[in-house]
C-alpha cells in the first residue's frame, strides 16, 4: 500500500490507542472492548515480550485493524510484519527504517518533531506523520507552525495527550487523529472500563 493506506487508517477513528501489553491473554478481550467502543485502529507497542503474540491474537478480533508501534529498526519491522501487523508506527525516522518500510508496502507512520524530519519523510514519498512527543515538542503552537510550510501533510500527534486535551488537537486542520494511552489504563484489565473510555474517545470527532 502507498501512503494513502496510512491516511485511510488514520481516518477510521479519532483516537488510536497506544497499547503496552504485558499479558497475551489480555489481548483479545482488550481488543474486543476497544472495537466495541468504536476504536478499531490498535497500536500495540513493541515494548514488551508479549507484544508480537498480542498482535497475532488481536488480529482475530472482527473489525480490529492492528499495527505495531515503537518500531525502531529493520529487525523490529520484520518481526512486526511476520506477526501480521497491518500498519507500522515508529517514534522517529531513519533512512534505514524508512526505506525498508516503504519498500515493504506497509502503511507507515513515522514520528517527526521538526521540519527536517518531515522533509526526509516527504523525500521517501510519505505524507503522513506522527508528531511526537507532542506535548513536549512545543504542543499545538509547534504543530501549527510545522504544518504551515507543508500543505497536504497529515499528522497524528502522540505523547502527553489526554481525553481533556485531545479535542484541541483534533480541531487542527492537518490532524487526522491522535494517539493516546489513556484509553487503556495501566493495571489489571478492565474491559468494561476500556469500552467506556473508547466510546468517549470515539465521540471526540463526530
Amino acid at each position: 500500500m502507498s501512503d494513502s493506506g496510512i491516511e485511510q487508517i488514520m481516518t477510521l477513528a479519532p483516537v488510536i490507542p497506544v497499547i503496552v501489553i504485558d499479558r497475551v491473554e489480555d489481548a483479545v478481550p482488550m481488543a474486543e472492548a476497544l472495537v466495541a467502543g468504536g476504536l478499531r485502529v490498535l497500536e500495540v507497542t513493541l515494548r514488551t515480550p508479549a507484544a508480537l503474540d498480542a498482535i497475532r491474537a488481536m488480529k482475530r478480533v472482527p473489525g480490529a485493524v492492528v499495527g505495531a508501534g515503537t518500531v525502531l529498526n529493520r529487525r523490529m519491522l520484520k518481526d512486526a510484519l511476520d506477526a501480521g501487523s497491518e500498519f507500522i508506527v515508529s517514534p522517529g525516522l531513519t533512512d534505514s527504517l524508512g526505506e525498508a518500510a516503504v519498500a515493504s508496502g506497509i502503511p507507515f507512520l513515522p514520528g517527526v518533531a521538526n521540519a527536517s524530519n518531515v522533509m526526509m519523510g516527504l523525500d521517501m514519498g510519505l505524507g503522513s506523520f506522527k508528531f511526537f512527543p507532542a506535548a513536549t515538542s512545543g504542543g499545538i503552537p509547534a504543530l501549527k507552525a510545522l504544518a504551515g510550510p507543508f500543505g497536504g501533510v497529515n499528522f497524528c500527534p502522540t505523547g502527553g495527550i489526554s481525553a481533556a486535551t485531545a479535542p484541541e488537537w483534533l480541531a487542527l486542520e492537518p490532524v487526522r487523529c491522535v494517539g493516546g494511552s489513556w484509553v487503556v489504563p495501566a493495571g489489571p484489565l478492565d474491559p468494561v472500563r476500556i469500552e467506556a473510555l473508547a466510546k468517549e474517545a470515539a465521540a471526540l470527532r463526530t
